[in-house]
């Protein structure tokens, strides 16, 4: 079995850290499910939002919320703070930049 060690040893990478980041991009490209199971877990376990979960999951807003509804999870919507609904409006902002 290869491991992050044996291809630092063999100078493929200079650090494990290298490879272990260099497999997760790989990792959540090949399997985008992965993403959407990860963003889905942070979600309900870390309470983060519903835009920054989308971004998470390299999904659209309104993707995520279908998803979440599948999985039988009621999305939270709407901002609780002013800070929050900034922080949301700046993700889905990026998020749209970055698709055009």
């Amino acid at each position: 079995m290869v491991s992050p060690e044996l291809l630092v040893k063999a100078g493929l990478y200079p650090d494990e850290q290298s490879v272990i980041d260099e497999a997760m991009r790989i990792l959540w490209r090949e399997r985008p499910q992965l993403r959407v199971d990860w963003a889905i877990y942070r979600y309900q376990t870390e309470g983060i939002s519903l835009a920054k979960a989308a971004t998470l999951a390299n999904v659209s807003y309104d993707r995520m919320k279908e998803l979440l509804v599948n999985r039988g999870i009621q999305p939270k919507l709407g901002a609780e703070t002013i800070e929050e609904a900034q922080h949301e409006l700046t993700i889905v902002e990026q998020t749209l930049t970055s698709d055009s």
